[in-house]
């Protein structure tokens, strides 16, 4: 069988194959087959969306940062979607926002250090934002607050969790997330919130607030009762409905209530994690920051490529080892 020459391939075609793969697999492998690939690979619409889901290897997470600051500035601005895991906190957030102003959807899971205030900040600079996502993420209602007039045509919210129960926290405090929906967001067609731990209280409100509902997701949110007429309001209501015991087969993360590990934040748990992001800050702020230059300098053309460009087992590599070398 003769040898596939892929630098010969034409590159609306390069460009397909490589758009069909995750933004880690193209940074740390595809872009390094041949020149012309580096090429296709360094064009803004290959960037358009960025996926860097991964499976939470903790020696991974700083190199997944650099290699997400690195496809953001390969976008030039024309990012549209991003999916980041477990990487993700309030720094990283911030970059992307502030280089990303046509960014329509948002989506951070497993990501623990997300500040109100850096929700509030990248939500501000994201008008044209329609779906955000924040799953088994560490926040409290107070982003929600006016999350509406920031970005008008948000439609979908994603803020997923584990359920958990908290004898100690009342009934205002398990419905504070529900009630800011309710107030600040009357627009939106698409909520889940799996895990959460909202009351009848809440769900009414959410229901009297956001009339333009069409599909609501209340997989274990296991506070509620929907045996009476909130119940056949809600069926009635909205199209399409998951109640809190329908399956989790589809969900694709934890939601097991005996396994609570994921939960929202009250005021004293809010300063408890506080203490321990001013260390977490003070620690990762030792790293150097990633080159503005993701490209290494130089034309394309008189770089000399590197097929070894990227090693996972190299803990020196930064931001240009995504690029040829000179």
């Amino acid at each position: 069988m003769a040898q596939r020459k892929w630098q010969e391939l034409p590159n609306n075609a390069t460009f397909s194959i490589l758009s069909r793969l995750g933004s880690i697999d193209v940074l740390m492998s595809a872009q390094f087959v041949c020149k012309s690939w580096y090429r296709v690979c360094k064009d803004p619409r290959m960037w358009r969306t960025i996926d860097m889901r991964n499976n939470g290897d903790p020696a991974m997470m700083d190199k997944l940062e650099d290699m997400c600051r690195a496809a953001v500035d390969r976008s030039d601005g024309q990012l549209e979607a991003i999916d980041v895991e477990h990487f993700g906190d309030s720094r990283l957030l911030k970059y992307v926002s502030d280089r990303s102003r046509q960014l329509k959807r948002l989506r951070y899971a497993h990501c623990d250090y997300v500040a109100d205030r850096a929700l509030i900040a990248a939500t501000a600079k994201l008008p044209l934002l329609e779906e955000l996502d924040l799953t088994l993420c560490l926040f409290t209602e107070k982003f929600l607050i006016n999350l509406g007039s920031r970005c008008p045509r948000l439609t979908t919210l994603k803020l997923n969790c584990q359920f958990y129960r908290d004898p100690d926290h009342t009934e205002a405090e398990l419905n504070e997330e529900a009630l800011a929906i309710a107030q600040n967001l009357p627009e939106l067609r698409h909520l889940q919130i799996v895990g959460n731990p909202i009351t009848n209280t809440g769900f009414e409100a959410i229901l009297n607030g956001c009339r333009r509902l069409e599909s609501l997701d209340l997989r274990r949110c296991l506070n509620l009762n929907l045996d009476g007429e909130l119940g056949i309001r809600c069926i009635e209501e909205i199209a399409h409905v998951r109640l809190p015991h329908d399956s989790i087969e589809d969900y694709g993360y934890p939601a097991d209530p005996a396994n609570p590990t994921i939960r929202r934040l009250n005021e004293a748990d809010s300063l408890r994690l506080l203490s321990r992001l001013f260390l977490d800050v003070d620690h990762r702020g030792q790293r150097q920051e990633p080159h503005e230059d993701v490209d290494g300098g130089g034309d394309d053309d008189d770089d000399e490529f590197d097929y070894n460009g990227y090693s996972t087992g190299d803990d020196s590599l930064g931001n240009n080892d995504f690029a040829y070398h000179d």
